[in-house]
């Protein structure tokens, strides 16, 4: 039996430690072995550093990535044992109140402006978003609408709740301040712009309707 530098027998140390002796050994085994997933690692971290926004990858976009793109073949338990062994785990920061919450129903929308904030005539590309102004004494909700030919705000609704109808009424002023139609119409994917009230809005102008990638907060960023 094996002596520890101290005179410390195996059999001591594992009595002492609480540990199988059996268990002891198999462990030691195992340093010798290379990483079973050590190819699928180095994809994952590849994945991660082919664009700077996908370091706020979380396991199920890694997962769907690799399933889509990688041809993985594994499950999803896997990739999340991977990411929690090698520290690839994204800790959410809590949401502030102020902010919008995506709508699944947002899928149904595509990313038509791609971050080219430029137009070459007026009221081609329009986005919108809401924002949240702290006050003394209560809270208050912007949503503008602004052109992407100019910068140049169309309209806008300032009230003090955050709901589909603030959206709605900002985008029905600047539609009566421009007698505009057709416009492509971006914004992120909040639950107040995918509801059936703002689509309809939009549907009244014939606008098509533009939305940003899940978690990219650049692909609106000009509208602010």
């Amino acid at each position: 039996m094996q002596s520890g530098k101290n005179g410390w027998t195996t059999v001591a140390i594992c009595r002492v430690l609480q540990v199988s002796e059996a268990g002891y050994y198999k462990y030691k085994r195992a340093l010798k072995k290379p990483y079973k997933y050590t190819n699928l690692l180095t994809t994952i971290h590849n994945l991660i550093k082919e664009d700077p926004e996908n370091s706020n990858y979380g396991v199920r976009r890694i997962f769907e990535a690799l399933k889509n793109h990688h041809q993985f073949k594994g499950s999803y338990s896997t990739i999340y044992r991977i990411c929690q062994k090698n520290n690839l785990m994204i800790r959410y920061k809590r949401r502030p109140k102020g902010l919008t919450k995506a709508d699944r129903e947002a899928e149904k929308a595509e990313n038509l402006i791609q971050q080219d904030f430029t137009a070459e005539k007026p009221n081609a590309k329009w986005l919108t978003d809401i924002t949240e102004i702290p006050c003394s004494d209560a809270k208050l909700y912007l949503a503008p609408i602004l052109d992407c030919y100019d910068g140049s705000i169309l309209g806008f609704k300032v009230d003090t709740y955050m709901k589909a109808e603030l959206c709605v009424e900002a985008y029905e002023n600047a539609c009566v301040a421009t007698g505009a139609r057709g416009m492509i119409l971006h914004s992120d994917r909040g639950s107040q712009f995918t509801s059936q009230l703002f689509r309809k809005s939009l549907e009244n102008h014939g606008a098509v309707q533009s939305m940003s990638g899940v978690g990219r907060c650049y692909d609106n960023a000009c509208v602010w």
